[in-house]
């Protein structure tokens, strides 16, 4: 990522990254790309604000047609459930007829190719789960280049909460897959999880810079990570550093930079002629780098385990409360990620309940006995029922 960009570029990205009017944003990072030194340094910097602009100028052409009358395509879709699951493939995978099989949304399935134009939602159940799928329009090559509606289709795969990449055992499904990769490899969505995660959350002025490293910095200082927001015009933030982050990465969080999304790989049309060795060599090719389960939305084959397999690929897991008093918990769940604490719990049910807490109660399966009293670093796990007692 860019280092020892000059100060008037900082102060131009800074300007683009408060401004709300789009025009303004757009004239803006004009500013800031011609002030940007063009070297290796700088070209993920650069094709990742060039895609943001695009997007930008999209927004301002279909803002200018609702103002004549004609109807714009809808590319955002309002999260609901425990997570937002985006589908993405090429045309003609199996896109609508899996949206149509797990979930009761209204899909045309067609044979002909790109009859989804714009993102589908459903809800999925699993156990006492509902998850949101969202077939995304097909992609093609070049789409993180502006083709199509390649731009808007990647920027709802970084808004969701996972993907699934579907491919076509009818077909060359290697390639299909390598096309999918490829085009979320450019605009920085990995499957991978990074060794470092950086969030910055922008607060009104007052607050100045609160840094909290969950984690260690590596290569630097906590004065250098302070100077290096400042130099951007970044004085009142909430800043949250995990894992072990170079200064590179916190730069790299500024520009909205790589983001990781748990991901899997649907092979479809499993009853195929040939299915079978078209799926042994599309394993072969994944090398066990992406976990690939096979399906045909024609027979249901294999449609049983994608619940399962989407919760695990999350890593979340369900915590139930019950009030003090009460025999029985809600029945509805809170979602938490793994490893969290009754500490996130509490938070996630009100500020008050952590400002306030005293203790809770753990009824578990995995304990000794049951409940334990425990404190607010005690570490949750899926299906525990928990009892918040606050002062």
């Amino acid at each position: 990522m860019p280092a020892n960009l000059p100060a008037e570029a900082k102060k131009k990205w800074s300007e683009a990254a408060i401004a709300r009017n789009p025009k303004v944003k757009l004239e803006r990072l004009q500013e800031f790309m011609s002030l940007v030194p063009k070297h290796k340094g700088t070209e993920k910097l650069r094709a990742q604000v060039k895609t943001k602009m695009a997007l930008i100028r999209r927004e301002l052409v279909l803002a200018k047609r609702k103002k004549v009358g004609a109807r714009g395509l809808k590319f955002f879709i309002e999260k609901e459930g425990a997570a937002q699951i985006a589908v993405l493939g090429l045309t003609n995978v199996g896109r609508s007829s899996l949206l149509a099989s797990i979930t009761n949304a209204k899909v045309a399935v067609s044979s002909y190719p790109f009859t989804t134009r714009e993102p589908i939602p459903g809800m999925f159940s699993f156990e006492d789960l509902q998850f949101q799928i969202v077939e995304a329009p097909a992609l093609i090559k070049g789409a993180a280049d502006g083709k199509g509606w390649g731009q808007q289709i990647l920027a709802l795969a970084r808004n969701a909460d996972g993907l699934i990449l579907m491919v076509d055992l009818a077909a060359d499904s290697q390639e299909q897959l390598s096309i999918l990769l490829n085009e979320l490899e450019k605009v920085r969505i990995f499957f991978k999880k990074p060794k470092a995660r950086v969030e910055i959350e922008r607060k009104h002025m007052g607050l100045g810079l609160r840094i909290l490293i969950i984690g260690q910095l590596i290569d630097c200082t906590l004065k250098d990570v302070e100077k290096l927001l400042k130099s951007y015009k970044i004085s009142n933030a909430i800043v949250k550093i995990f894992g072990n982050a170079t200064l590179d990465d916190v730069e790299d969080s500024i520009f909205e930079g790589a983001v990781f999304r748990p991901t899997f790989v649907i092979a479809n049309k499993f009853d195929a002629s040939g299915a079978e060795e078209r799926f042994e060599r599309l394993g072969a090719f994944i090398k066990e780098q992406l976990r690939v389960i096979p399906i045909s939305c024609k027979t249901g084959f294999g449609l049983d385990k994608l619940g399962s397999t989407l919760f695990d690929a999350l890593e979340i897991m369900r915590v139930y409360t019950k009030e003090p008093g009460n025999k029985d918990p809600s029945p509805t769940p809170f979602i938490l990620k793994k490893d969290s604490t009754v500490a996130e719990l509490a938070k996630l049910i009100h500020s008050d309940f952590y400002k306030r807490f005293s203790f809770a109660k753990i009824w578990a399966e995995r304990l000794s006995f049951s409940p334990q009293k425990v404190g607010l670093t005690f570490e949750l796990f899926d299906k525990d029922i928990v009892e918040m007692h606050v002062q």
